[in-house]
């Protein structure tokens, strides 16, 4: 790296990759380094499942839908926030996106019309068969070694170098690297125990399950800088993560019509607000709740790998009866029987649902039940700093910094402006790929 790069990418998740792929393919010479020895970051460790609203995928399968319909979504989920202008972005850009990963590059993905989670009101998810974020970011690699585009493992970047309030490149491992163009591809700020406490107190003490290298340097950057930085308050929680084998019990054993208990075996909320939504109810059922459902919500999650492996991990105990199951777990018999009978009761048309739920997908419950130790746990922040409709960094005092751009978890989301309650499914993933993918093209329209 001795020559001035065009572009220098700093992360190697979906956003770096995009970005790198992107602007190489638009004629820019193109380096990526890597804090981690190993790419992928939160990116690998989802479902890989992105918004594409209006894609042709979805046409070819008789699905109506359009980028405005998906801002109404998003709307009705997070509200309005500090990033809407991005909102609109990226539901613009989220069918070209899909069309570019699948046919232009290759990536190996399909439209879900199998199930929508929360946020969205037709099916409008494309994700890899595998339902694996890290079988995408093995495409996203495997598109970037067939370029010939230089990625640099076990490379911290120390600082950015500034010069006249322009970015001219990192600090690497205590060498300068001059870049023309520099694109913050980071992760968020979800490991920095500090930094949560700030700006998303209510999460603070639940436990991390997303990516090590979370740790804020897109934050700190930027408050040098004097970049803006918006809906620092937002995050992405899960609601369900199984407990002890630390997978992720698949939402689409509560969404389909499974319910979510504490200790004296009754529920406690509408668990329709979504894996993330209803994080915070559950941490406050203290160190872990339990998730009931039946044989048919577990032969459709069974489709999805990472379920499959939990269940063979004997993350489950099956009963014939309520009582049974809460006996196989240490709670409440007859706190799980009432819960048990009062949702299938309300599933059923007979009643209301004490918590206001809505939505019961395949309930009322049909025994053999199910029953799965979890915990709450945050997996990323959705607040950083501030882009313009092409990925630059906004500046606090208006404009933009010079050669900066940011995306990812580096860069504020579109899943409101504090708490859980806002996330839609694939929200942090489209927002990374789509200011990837602009950040590159802008990049090299500067350069020409």
């Amino acid at each position: 790296m001795s020559d001035v790069l065009d572009l220098l990418v700093i992360g190697s998740g979906a956003c770096g990759l995009a970005g790198a792929i992107a602007a190489h393919d638009a004629g820019l010479t193109v380096a990526i380094v890597e804090k981690r020895d190993r790419p992928g970051g939160n990116s690998a460790l989802s479902t890989g499942s992105i918004p594409g609203a209006g894609s042709r995928y979805q046409a070819a399968a008789g699905i109506v839908d359009s980028p405005a319909q998906m801002i109404a979504d998003q709307l009705a989920v997070a509200g309005h926030h500090d990033a809407d202008d991005l909102t609109t972005l990226i539901a613009n850009e989220c069918a070209p996106l899909c069309e570019w990963l699948i046919e232009d590059l290759g990536a190996r993905m399909e439209l879900i019309t199998a199930y929508r989670h929360i946020g969205h009101s037709v099916e409008r998810l494309h994700a890899p068969r595998s339902r694996r974020g890290a079988d995408l970011v093995d495409d996203l690699l495997r598109f970037a070694s067939d370029r010939g585009i230089s990625l640099a493992l076990g490379n911290p970047v120390d600082d950015l170098i500034v010069e006249d309030g322009a970015v001219t490149g990192a600090m690497i491992r205590g060498e300068a690297v001059a870049a023309r163009k520099v694109l913050i591809a980071t992760n968020g700020f979800a490991a920095d125990r500090a930094l949560v406490a700030e700006y998303c107190p209510e999460i603070a003490g639940a436990d991390y399950y997303g990516a090590p290298g979370s740790t804020g340097e897109a934050v700190r950057w930027g408050r040098s800088l004097g970049a803006a930085l918006g809906n620092m308050g937002a995050y992405q929680g899960y609601a369900a993560v199984a407990y002890p084998q630390g997978q992720l019990l698949s939402w689409t054993t509560i969404e389909k019509g499974g319910i979510l208990v504490g200790r004296d075996g009754r529920r406690f909320g509408p668990e329709d607000a979504g894996y993330s939504g209803f994080t915070p109810q559950v941490m406050a059922q203290g160190e872990m709740a339990w998730a009931v459902y039946d044989t048919r919500l577990h032969a459709i999650a069974m489709a999805e790998e990472e379920y499959a492996e939990m269940s063979a991990m004997g993350a489950l105990r099956w009963a014939d009866t309520p009582e049974a199951l809460a006996q196989a777990v240490g709670i409440d018999p007859a706190g799980l029987a009432e819960a048990v009978a009062g949702y299938n009761l309300a599933a059923s048309g007979q009643g209301a649902d004490a918590f206001g739920r809505r939505n019961f997908g395949h309930a009322p419950l049909v025994p053999p039940l199910a029953i799965a130790a979890v915990k709450p746990g945050l997996f990323h922040t959705q607040g950083g700093l501030m882009v313009d409709a092409h990925a630059r960094v906004r500046r606090a005092d208006g404009g933009v910094i010079p050669n900066l751009f940011a995306g990812g978890g580096a860069a504020a989301g579109i899943s409101g402006r504090t708490g859980a309650g806002g996330y839609a499914s694939g929200n942090g993933l489209i927002t990374a790929l789509v200011l990837g993918r602009l950040a590159g093209l802008r990049a090299a329209e500067e350069l020409a």
